[in-house]
């Protein structure tokens, strides 16, 4: 009996243990789901819809989600319906008093953006413990905006030139295209919507960036997003730029490859934004997946949290190629078969 109860606890010890990044809570904030457009998920099922959204990585290593439908708005129905009974629930819990880090995908930034901004003051009004925040995980941030939301507006609206590549485009990301009556945060995700949603939050939180540059799309949608993107976001978003622009690497001497070399990479970031890790071969969606699609290189191997600790990458340099025609490369250690995903929460822990 005692030693059933001591494997009992053990594998609970274990199993807690998983659910954290360096001692620290993890709580998920998903990305826009396409199909919520039409399906217009309420209830149980935008529960459903979230933990299906996590299921391949960090849906097992997380202590919370905050699951939000996506035919709504930031501002309006996600945040009074969705996340702030969650911030309540989290601050009573005290899941975050000594320190937890969120960890987003896609639109799950922008919503992050808005959270980090306000919640402090939302919740000191409403008698109750700010979250103590370290830190955010950032997988393919949509927080600069999304070229594709414009387009999707415009073909809603039916305003503008609408080719047929550009309608192919919209499709291929959203599964059909949108009306005027279902574009929901959308609108949010407009790039210079985006860009004006809680854009200089008094919170320092660090939001640590990590990004790819492939495409689920064979490139379709690339031709409408500038420089380097991952089929649905461009680099200015997912590096955190401070503007827009068509910047090929989240770094000006690294690419996405990994080659050490001069590249049109951002000048400044958004306030604490910081970009980590990158690869040519992960689409938007892959950076939260469990497998592997090709080698990693480093914007920067090594960032602070809010509280000092920090997440570091064990990086090499190696020559490829011959003579006078070999270059250098920047990779993070393993990453050839290890995922994004895997790399981040092998580094935290």
């Amino acid at each position: 009996m005692k030693k059933s109860l001591f494997l009992l606890l053990a594998g609970l010890l274990t199993g807690a243990a998983q659910a954290s990044v360096g001692g620290y809570p993890v709580v998920l904030v998903h990305g826009f789901q396409p199909d919520n457009l039409q399906s217009k998920p309420t209830g149980e099922k935008v529960s459903e819809n979230g933990g299906q959204y996590w299921a391949q990585y960090w849906r097992d290593r997380a202590d919370e989600r905050i699951d939000w439908p996506s035919q709504e708005r930031i501002a309006n129905k996600i945040t009074s319906q969705y996340v702030w009974p969650k911030l309540q629930q989290l601050s009573r819990s005290g899941t975050c008093d000594s320190g937890c880090v969120f960890v987003t995908h896609s639109t799950g930034d922008l919503v992050m953006r808005y959270i980090i901004d306000n919640q402090a003051l939302w919740l000191q009004n409403a008698g109750l413990k700010p979250l103590n925040i370290v830190a955010t995980f950032d997988f393919s941030g949509a927080g600069g905006g999304v070229e594709l939301a414009d387009l999707a507006a415009n073909v809603a609206s039916g305003s503008g030139l609408l080719d047929s590549t550009l309608k192919l485009a919209v499709s291929l990301w959203l599964g059909e295209l949108p009306s005027s009556s279902n574009i929901g945060v959308l609108n949010d995700l407009r790039v210079n919507t985006a860009r004006q949603l809680a854009a200089f939050p008094d919170s320092r939180v660090p939001r640590l960036r990590f990004a790819g540059a492939g495409s689920d799309f064979l490139g379709v949608t690339g031709a409408f997003l500038p420089g380097e993107d991952d089929g649905v976001v461009a680099s200015h978003s997912s590096c955190g730029a401070a503007s827009v622009g068509s910047y090929n690497s989240c770094s000006r001497s690294v690419a996405f490859d990994g080659k050490l070399t001069s590249t049109n990479g951002p000048s400044g970031f958004m306030p604490y934004h910081y970009p980590m890790l990158m690869s040519k071969g992960y689409s938007h969606g892959d950076t939260i997946l469990n497998s592997a699609k090709d080698e990693v290189t480093s914007a920067n191997s090594r960032a602070n949290y809010l509280n000092g600790d920090n997440l570091q990458f064990s990086t090499y340099d190696e020559k490829r190629g011959w003579w006078i025609f070999s270059s250098r490369y920047r990779l993070v250690s393993h990453s050839n078969k290890t995922s994004m995903s895997a790399l981040v929460y092998q580094a935290a822990n």
